[in-house]
């Protein structure tokens, strides 16, 4: 089985005011504030929460 990628995600925009399932999407990728990053693993459901909240994120490959 090959090793899945990594993706570097950061939250540029402010989740304030936002809805409350992008806000989960956030949270659930390990984001808390403005300009914080995590490393993901790039599986099919953290694919899903990145396109839900692409607005507010910047996505690398790592």
């Amino acid at each position: 089985m090959a090793s899945q990628g990594k993706l570097k995600v950061t939250l540029l925009k402010s989740t304030i005011g936002r809805l409350i399932k992008h806000k989960a999407c956030v949270a659930g990728l390990g984001l808390k504030k403005t300009g914080s990053s995590a490393v993901v693993i790039d599986t099919p459901e953290n694919r899903g929460m990145i396109n839900h909240v692409a607005y507010l994120l910047k996505v690398e490959e790592v």
